[in-house]
């Protein structure tokens, strides 16, 4: 069977940054490997999609705001075998697309790349290595996510209850299942939010959304929680 990966990039407000991802992408992957490059927009307000629909080989899918309802609008259109979500200030290694294909041909249905921030401030640098070990406390979605369509369909998407917090949701399904690896490449992401709010002060309000979610706190707590103290805006 040949492998196919339909890449699907959620954004909102991203005018300044999906061209260069999107180039970084088509550079940096063989064409024959990729399927669909699919932009699920939310509704930008900045001119993101005149941007989008301006790239070649590249398709603009209007959505309804929040990450989950994108991401399963994207996985709907998508005509991979294997769907990589992934973030628009998120770049992964070169020759991504063999490393994925490569995990799925040895039996790894789901699984990401390490990570590190374009940041030297030691606790993000720290945070970066973390990401190395294979516990699922160490997954987040800027680290990115493929999963065989097969296996995303049988879990039933993303849940779209969650405005916050739906990848790591859909991780611990993953975990549960077994059907998890972490590629052992280095993926690089934006310190953007950390350099905006300070590091200390968002990374104690991501800490209390996973200890709010561990005491069982819901989906709206965890997003009104979010909306006070955190507020990211893109």
């Amino acid at each position: 069977m040949k492998h196919q990966i339909s890449i699907i990039i959620p954004v909102y407000n991203e005018v300044a940054r999906i061209g260069v991802l999107i180039d970084y992408l088509k550079q940096n992957a063989s064409t024959e490997n990729i399927a669909d490059l699919i932009v699920v927009d939310g509704g930008s307000t900045d001119g993101s999609q005149n941007s989008i629909a301006k790239l070649e080989n590249t398709a603009l899918i209007p959505s309804k705001k929040g990450r989950a309802k994108q991401m399963n609008c994207g996985a709907k259109q998508a005509t991979g075998n294997i769907l990589y979500f992934l973030h628009a200030d998120s770049f992964p290694p070169k020759h991504f697309d063999q490393y994925i294909i490569k995990a799925v041909e040895n039996n790894n249905s789901a699984g990401c790349f390490i990570m590190r921030f374009n940041s030297k401030h030691w606790w993000l640098k720290l945070a970066g290595f973390l990401t190395q070990l294979p516990f699922k406390s160490c997954r987040g979605g800027d680290q990115s996510l493929f999963v065989t369509k097969s296996l995303f369909n049988t879990i039933g998407g993303f849940d779209e209850s969650y405005n916050i917090y739906e990848d790591n949701d859909f991780i611990s399904k993953l975990y549960a299942r077994k059907q998890f690896v972490v590629i052992k490449k280095w993926l690089t992401t934006s310190a953007r939010h950390y350099n905006t709010h300070g590091v200390w002060r968002l990374q104690y309000h991501f800490g209390v959304i996973h200890l709010k979610k561990w005491l069982g706190a819901s989906p709206d707590k965890l997003h009104a929680y979010y909306l006070k103290h955190v507020n990211v805006k893109k």
